[in-house]
């Protein structure tokens, strides 16, 4: 037990020792799909909600929650990876970063090729400002997409099905012509049939 344990702190560390703002991303995606699984099991194990409901609630929570955890993962991500990048190029740095380059690497910053990562001697501040800056991007990106841009995806989709639903029940109850004639002349025609036969003398 000691030993998975122990594995498992190690595959932790390797992949988010250095990495806290992937850890962010991942961990909070994470909690989307657990919350999103919970959702869907209170409906399909709920008793009170009939069968028919649920042929309606099942599919637009798993819709919600595609919405949810693509939405977190595309914008928290990306904004991390902004961050990253204009940190790693050198276009976002500090003084003190900044001084410990050479001149040669100095001409070099914000070119896209360039990586102050993968130079030889690293300035000791690099990382964790890096790290630092990949958090806060990861925090702003997972509030923009939970407050702004999930809440009107959402809105925007409960929408178009609420049409869509609207626009079925309508066809189901909708007086359909005969082919050939349009609704107008069928509609005379019944009128002329129902007028005639009212009329006739038993």
């Amino acid at each position: 037990m000691s030993n998975l344990f122990s594995g498992f702190k190690s595959s932790l560390y390797k992949n988010y020792g250095e990495n806290p703002g992937k850890m962010l991303v991942h961990t909070g995606v994470l909690g989307w799909i657990l919350s999103s699984l919970a959702q869907v099991s209170a409906v399909v194990f709920n008793d009170k909600i009939s069968p028919e409901q649920k042929s309606f609630l099942i599919p637009q929570e798993i819709a919600d929650a595609g919405i949810n955890i693509a939405s977190f993962y595309l914008i928290t991500s990306s904004f991390k990876n902004i961050a990253s990048k204009l940190v790693s190029t050198g276009k976002l740095t500090t003084k003190g970063i900044k001084n410990a380059l050479s001149k040669d690497d100095v001409k070099k910053i914000g070119k896209l090729d360039f990586n102050i990562g993968n130079l030889n001697n690293v300035p000791d501040s690099y990382k964790p400002f890096k790290n630092g800056v990949d958090v806060v991007a990861s925090t702003i990106g997972s509030i923009i997409s939970c407050n702004i841009v999930t809440p009107i995806l959402r809105n925007q989709y409960a929408s178009k099905k609420q049409k869509q639903a609207l626009a079925n029940m309508h066809n189901n109850y909708e007086l359909a012509a005969p082919r050939g004639i349009s609704m107008s002349q069928y509609q005379k025609l019944s009128s002329i049939k129902y007028s005639s036969s009212s009329s006739l003398k038993v």
